[in-house]
């Protein structure tokens, strides 16, 4: 992964983890409505390992979520 990039993907995984607990629902929860595994779920959540992820995904995440994918994105503040 290009390392440019790092803090925005552990940010968004940060975004994610926040949103789904708010939401009450497990990784494995959230991504069976995603359609991805649980595994990757997991690794884009993970801070310690910045994973990317597809827009795809991400969309599909925030479907999941019922949220606008804008919302995973807010992360500039903490920059």
């Amino acid at each position: 992964m290009d390392s440019k990039h790092q803090t925005e993907y552990k940010l968004i995984g940060l975004n994610i983890a926040y949103y789904r607990k708010l939401n009450g629902l497990t990784q494995m929860q959230l991504a069976e409505r995603a359609g991805i595994s649980r595994t990757h779920m997991s690794n884009i959540e993970a801070p310690n390992m910045p994973t990317s992820i597809s827009m795809d995904t991400l969309l599909d995440i925030a479907d999941a979520l019922n949220m606008p994918a804008a919302k995973l994105l807010n992360f500039r503040e903490a920059l």
